[in-house]
């Protein structure tokens, strides 16, 4: 669940808007916060995925692809289109999920471990710098316009499952994600360029 849930907390920032601000002057805030900045000032974004699924209990790694939707503040969606149609909806704090004729509604108030995740994912989409480093330790590298993220969960209920999340991008473009699990278990995002309306 963890893996999906990051996966669809990533349309946000998947490819730059047009009308996205520069970065403050070098010097006056830290890449990090520019970046932040720019990430924050994505109100929708509608983006191509593929994800790779690596789960000790399989004998080969899951794939799929599809797309992934962001819609401010706080409205996800991510629709699997292979290698069989899906679509999870984050919307207002509930995970719903839709296959074929069958659909699931989780409040996350239900999953208190996953909260925090949730949460910290949603804070690095909003810019909030603040939300982000209350439940993670951030590991920023590179600049405005090639950067890493590096998170890993201060949170110890989200820490007993998640070992690191790394994310990879270009000014307000996320390029890739990847959740590497305490198991061992990993999933890695790739992200396309932005589908136009």
């Amino acid at each position: 669940m963890l893996a999906c849930l990051g996966a669809l907390a990533l349309a946000a920032a998947a490819a730059p808007a047009a009308d996205t601000p520069p970065p403050a002057p070098a010097g006056s805030t830290s890449a990090f916060d520019q970046v932040l900045q720019l990430l924050a000032a994505r109100r929708h974004g509608r983006v191509s995925y593929s994800e790779v699924q690596q789960m000790a209990m399989l004998e080969r790694p899951l794939s799929s692809s599809g797309e992934l939707v962001y819609q401010a503040p706080d409205h996800l969606e991510k629709r699997v289109l292979a290698p069989k149609p899906e679509t999870l909806i984050l919307d207002h704090g509930v995970l719903t999920a839709q296959r074929g004729q069958r659909t699931r509604v989780l409040s996350l108030r239900d999953y208190p471990q996953v909260v925090p995740f949730v949460e910290s994912i949603r804070a690095t989409l909003a810019g909030d710098r603040a939300a982000l480093e209350h439940y993670f330790r951030a590991q920023f590298e590179g600049d405005v316009d090639r950067w890493t993220l590096r998170l890993v969960p201060t949170d110890a209920s989200v820490a007993h499952t998640v070992q690191e999340i790394r994310i990879a991008g270009e000014r307000a473009a996320v390029l890739m994600v990847e959740i590497r699990l305490v198991d061992g278990d990993r999933s890695l995002v790739t992200l396309g360029p932005e589908i136009p309306p």
